[in-house]
């Protein structure tokens, strides 16, 4: 029998990696346009034959920044300073709509996706970036509106502002770190997303979008600042209209946000390899 047909007969076994596998962000940024496809693709089907798709994302914070002032805005408006309630509020909610944007269509992001999954080799990590980077989006048309507001107000903006761009990676970084680990969940356990909007609701209340950091105690302050969106909405404030924030409170945030971010890497990654068998 010749050579070449005995290579030929060699068995060759094709198995998953045990043990904990680093992160493969070189794969990832050679799938870069992947990436780019699937937000793209996601911009498509949000706004494809909408009336109101784009003004929908402005009115959705801004009633509830109107409802939060109408009822709370009376006891809350002096801890906002020279900032109006509805103006302050508005400025909290710009950030926070992405992230449970983010956390919405990321932690579902594998699951829908599947057909994907199943039949072709990629990074899968791509699905929820792809979902969090179209959100983007959403987040520029939301500060638009409060430039808006901000010039209707005559409020001009603090010259922190040019620091903007820095606070939305903050903010793309800590809902990337927890949509990979909400999604790398949802394939195993399909009512991860059922529970979702309670545990935003939950974590609403935690984060200083309704009120000021400055209505926490300070004995409580350190445990407070352990969410990293406290430092995120504060940050927003700070770059925009020049109100407080502790070095402490934007130390904490970014630290807890970048561990939240390797961590969910890690985690996405350990379990990326049976996401085809079990999906």
């Amino acid at each position: 029998m010749p050579k070449s047909m005995q290579a030929s007969d060699e068995l060759i076994r094709i198995e998953p990696p045990v043990g904990l596998q680093i992160p493969d962000l070189r794969e990832l940024w050679e799938y870069r346009g992947l990436i780019g496809r699937l937000a793209q693709r996601d911009l498509q089907l949000r706004y494809k034959q909408t009336v109101a798709g784009v003004v929908w994302v402005a009115i959705q914070p801004l009633l509830s920044a109107l409802l939060l002032g109408s009822f709370f805005g009376r006891w809350l408006a002096p801890s906002t300073g020279r900032i109006s309630y509805v103006l302050f509020a508005f400025c909290g909610f710009v950030p926070w709509t992405y992230f449970v944007h983010g956390l919405t269509v990321g932690t579902y992001s594998v699951v829908k996706d599947q057909a994907l999954v199943t039949k072709i080799r990629f990074p899968h990590m791509a699905l929820p970036i792809g979902q969090i980077l179209a959100g983007l989006v959403n987040l520029f048309i939301t500060l638009l509106v409060l430039a808006i507001l901000m010039l209707r107000s005559k409020v001009a903006p603090d010259a922190n502002s040019v620091t903007l761009p820095l606070f939305v990676l903050l903010t793309f970084i800590t809902t990337t770190g927890v949509a990979l680990w909400l999604s790398a969940l949802e394939v195993y356990y399909r009512d991860i997303d059922r529970a979702l909007p309670f545990f935003t609701q939950l974590w609403f209340f935690a984060t200083p979008v309704a009120y000021s950091i400055d209505v926490v105690p300070h004995k409580w302050r350190w445990l407070y600042c352990l969410n990293p969106m406290v430092g995120v909405v504060t940050g927003f404030r700070w770059c925009i209209f020049g109100t407080p924030i502790g070095g402490s409170v934007l130390l904490a945030s970014i630290g807890i946000s970048l561990l939240v971010l390797v961590s969910g890497m890690f985690f996405f990654r350990a379990l990326e390899d049976k996401f085809a068998d079990v999906i």
